[in-house]
């Protein structure tokens, strides 16, 4: 079955956007080693561009603790709901995923995702006096903030600088 005196790695299901809450407790009040992944980005809202974070892996986070000495403490911490389990058994998590996932989120377990347009592709105004207007995207200019459009106006083909975050653009970034 397994030894739950020895220390191992466990996902440790939270409530919903409670990750951050509740692995702080975890490390800070249980002394625990934690991974916490975030994911950021900028996103347009109607209070204009705002940096977003988010739970790389919604409503989970990582623990490292003896079962036998800690498990009701850690499934009874603000925000836990419990440890994720398969019928009767709770998994340990190999140790050198999370060292890898360590290494791709850096120590301050963030992950900073940019949007990418391709050219040719289309895309709304969200913003200003083009807002509604759909145009093409024919250059993504140097530092990749702003973008060149094509837009049909009055008969004819303009082309407008716009900013990146000006756009109608998925709501988040895709993970590479």
């Amino acid at each position: 079955m397994g030894d739950f005196s020895i220390e191992a790695w466990y996902v440790v299901r939270t409530q919903p956007k409670r990750e951050r809450s509740s692995s702080a407790y975890l490390r800070k009040e249980l002394g625990l080693e934690v991974v916490a992944p975030q994911i950021s980005y900028d996103k347009i809202t109607r209070r204009g561009k705002v940096r977003w974070r988010e739970a790389m892996f919604p409503g989970y986070v990582f623990a490292k603790f003896s079962r036998e000495q800690m498990e009701k403490a850690v499934c009874y911490s603000p925000g836990v709901l419990c440890l994720v389990r398969f019928g009767e058994s709770v998994p340990a998590v190999d140790e050198s995923f999370l060292l890898g996932l360590r290494d791709v989120v850096g120590d301050d377990e963030e992950l900073e995702l940019e949007h990418q347009l391709i050219e040719g592709d289309e895309y709304e105004v969200a913003t200003g006096p083009m807002k509604g207007q759909k145009g093409k995207v024919m250059e993504v200019l140097s530092g990749g903030d702003r973008v060149k459009l094509m837009f049909d106006m009055i008969g004819s083909e303009r082309s407008i600088d716009l900013d990146i975050l000006s756009l109608l653009l998925p709501t988040r970034p895709p993970i590479d």
